[in-house]
């Protein structure tokens, strides 16, 4: 990866920290998420199902949906999605259908992880539509966020 592409991320992934703590006050699992398209930033959100009484209230589909909606068009083509934490199933199958390009995730999801900690979504053949998965960006961070959230719930 080049240096210029690691500030970049490292850059989006800050934000998406950001809105993960944002997610954190609220009582909610610290999940933030950013979506950009030509450096731009063109989505946002973090998690909040309880709040919402949504159970897909993850902060990548909260993201997508921004996006398209900004974007007037659901598929998100040439995008890529910052995300705190691995995503799980359904946010991969919301990811492909909407056609994002990358994907850059923080901490490992050991429990429903689904780009390999888990099950490996991404790398499924009979799916139509790939993406480059890139794990691990300010995983520390990351992970730091949901542990202290964890530790003080309990």
């Amino acid at each position: 990866m080049s240096a210029d592409l690691a500030t970049v991320d490292e850059k989006f992934m800050r934000h998406a920290l950001a809105l993960a703590g944002e997610a954190a006050a609220l009582g909610e699992v610290p999940v933030g998420a950013v979506l950009v398209k030509d450096g731009e930033l063109v989505g946002e959100g973090f998690n909040h199902p309880i709040s919402a009484s949504d159970p897909t209230a993850h902060a990548e589909i909260v993201a997508l949906r921004d996006a398209a909606k900004r974007l007037d068009n659901y598929r998100l083509t040439n995008c890529t999605l910052y995300v705190t934490l691995e995503p799980c199933a359904m946010c991969v199958g919301a990811i492909l259908h909407s056609r994002v390009a990358r994907v850059v995730w923080g901490a490992s999801e050991p429990k429903s992880g689904a780009c390999g900690s888990v099950v490996n979504l991404p790398a499924e053949p009979k799916i139509n539509h790939h993406a480059t998965f890139v794990g691990g960006v300010l995983a520390d961070e990351s992970g730091e966020i949901l542990k202290t959230f964890f530790r003080q719930r309990r």
